[in-house]
């Protein structure tokens, strides 16, 4: 296997709160929220799966326009939880 590394030979790569069968979990508790690496990383891995990706955050966070964007884009893949 081939694995990735950033230029200061780091793995790179990203991991779910929770994975099942079914989905990823990524649960951020955070006031604003962009379409970070983390979540595009795990987008493709949802899609390449044929699984959901819920991003789960709090009722008042931001969401800002490119990950907006990009769930709209991955509708069937990528849902927004505001708890």
């Amino acid at each position: 296997m081939d694995l990735k590394r950033t230029k200061h030979n780091t793995l790179r790569g990203t991991r779910a709160d929770v994975v099942t069968s079914e989905m990823f979990l990524l649960i951020k508790r955070v006031s604003e929220l962009r379409a970070t690496y983390q979540i595009r990383l795990l987008t493709y891995a949802a899609i390449r799966d044929n699984k959901k990706l819920v991003i789960e955050v709090p009722g008042e966070c931001v969401i800002h326009r490119g990950l907006h964007d990009l769930a709209q884009q991955y509708s069937g893949n990528v849902t927004i939880v505001r708890e």
